[in-house]
């Protein structure tokens, strides 16, 4: 009896549980990293509900709005995944080190227009029909947050470039330091203790500010010994245009993706607002909820991005290709977990949040239906960094296009407003959007891995 069929069905299985390992171990630094800078906005509301109610809105508000500006340029970075990784199997040294020093250039030039919007962003804030005292702490918190916005955006940078390494223990670091920093510069500015000014909501945009530039120093403390040979100060020279253009290309759908689908809840909360303070409480609650669980498959699609890209970079589409079914099947799974977490026990995890029952009985009403988008929003985040990592991003912006805002947000209005269905018809409408763009993600998978994987073309310095 031959026994070569079993041989081989025993090497694949070798072959996809070693990759599961591999992915494991750069997801969980990534998952991490992620939920703490959660915890960062986490404790802002905390803190901030102690100090009054017109406080909690309006760093609400500004918070919300923050991520809004850098969601485009931090996507637009992103294009260093595929770039970095590629290069990085590929065993490029030098491309790496062109695409990092491109990085830092793009970070501060993008920079510039988001402070300038953050700083005049109280006209913009007014079309969102918020009352008047809540603009005005929200602009001071935008303004106060502004000289963070560079650090952040150059942490990520550093931090993108390090993942598509598979390096990502500094990132871990570096997001603890942060989160101390933040819960005392928050405690100490937003209430005027350690001798600091009493300042509110200003208070804890500088305290935002302030932990951002010490999470980007501490990464570079952390990355100094990896990153310090391809250092700008070190070998500085001239990078030509044609990268960048490679770079926007690449990235500037990523960062129309990830806006559409930041913007896409945004709107939905506002939405949500005018149903009412209840409705949009248990609204909070849910969506709280969906984006802890959220935090897992968005780790595992950076390392899907990672070890996508540097299987193709060294020649090596098979491994792509293992690399994406597993990490799509650990996104699936994990998220089924929460989905049952979600379905059977919508009451107590509502009650994790506060103690109000008419809210409780809302939010218990949505968590459900949250379960049932929940393994889809695995899959398109997943997805999503599969298609990253293979340099697929543009059809991925169209998709998200088409899925968020041509169909989730509309439904959702239709359903809440004109059929009745109130806060449900708008988890609906989310639902219908993610499942959606779940499977056609899905489908430019199969084939674009079906064809002939190539490494993206690297520009000459």
């Amino acid at each position: 009896m031959d026994a070569t069929p079993d041989r081989r069905r025993t090497f694949r299985l070798r072959r996809l549980r070693a990759e599961a390992v591999a992915v494991a171990e750069l997801a969980t630094p990534v998952v991490l990293v992620q939920l703490g800078m959660m915890l960062m906005g986490t404790v802002d509301t905390m803190m901030l509900g102690r100090f009054s109610e017109l406080a909690l809105a309006a760093g609400a508000l500004g918070n919300s709005f923050s991520f809004g500006l850098v969601s485009l340029p931090m996507g637009i970075l992103m294009a260093l995944d595929p770039l970095v990784a590629q290069a990085h199997g590929a065993g490029d040294r030098p491309a790496v080190a062109a695409s990092f020093k491109r990085g830092l250039v793009l970070a501060v030039l993008l920079a510039v227009p988001i402070c300038a919007i953050a700083f005049e962003a109280r006209p913009i804030l007014q079309l969102l029909g918020q009352k008047p005292a809540v603009l005005a702490e929200a602009t001071l918190y935008l303004r106060a947050s502004i000289p963070g916005l560079l650090a952040f955006l150059l942490f990520v940078t550093v931090r993108q470039t390090l993942q598509a390494m598979s390096i990502v223990r500094p990132a871990m670091v570096a997001i603890i330091a942060a989160n101390l920093v933040n819960v005392a510069a928050n405690y100490g500015l937003i209430f005027g203790h350690f001798g600091l000014p009493r300042l509110g909501v200003e208070g804890s945009g500088y305290a935002t500010s302030l932990s951002r530039w010490v999470m980007l120093a501490v990464l570079v403390l952390g990355a100094r010994p990896i990153l310090g040979p391809i250092w700008p100060a070190r070998r500085l020279r001239r990078l030509r245009l044609r990268g960048y253009l490679q770079m926007l290309i690449i990235g500037l759908p990523i960062g129309v993706q990830i806006s559409l689908e930041m913007w896409l809840f945004n709107g939905v909360a506002f939405l949500m607002g005018n149903l009412g303070a209840r409705e949009l409480a248990a609204h909070q609650i849910a969506l709280s909820l969906a984006a802890l669980s959220f935090m897992v498959p968005l780790g595992i699609s950076g390392a899907a991005a990672t070890r996508v890209g540097n299987a193709i970079g060294r020649g090596s589409p098979a491994a792509a290709r293992r690399a994406a079914v597993v990490c799509l099947v650990l996104g699936a799974a994990v998220m089924t977990v929460s989905a049952l977490a979600f379905w059977f026990l919508p009451v107590p995890l509502s009650r994790l949040f506060t103690d109000q029952m008419p809210v409780i009985a809302l939010a218990a009403t949505l968590v459900p239906i949250a379960a049932l988008f929940q393994v889809f929003d695995g899959l398109q985040v997943v997805g999503a960094g599969v298609l990253r990592g293979a340099g697929d991003t543009r059809v991925p912006a169209i998709i998200a296009l088409v899925g968020y805002w041509l169909l989730a947000l509309p439904v959702a209005w239709l359903l809440a407003f004109r059929a009745g269905h109130g806060p449900q018809g708008l988890w609906w409408g989310l639902t219908a959007g993610l499942s959606t763009v779940a499977i056609l993600f899905l489908i430019r998978i199969a084939r674009t891995f079906r064809r002939d994987l190539r490494a993206l073309e690297r520009a000459d310095d």
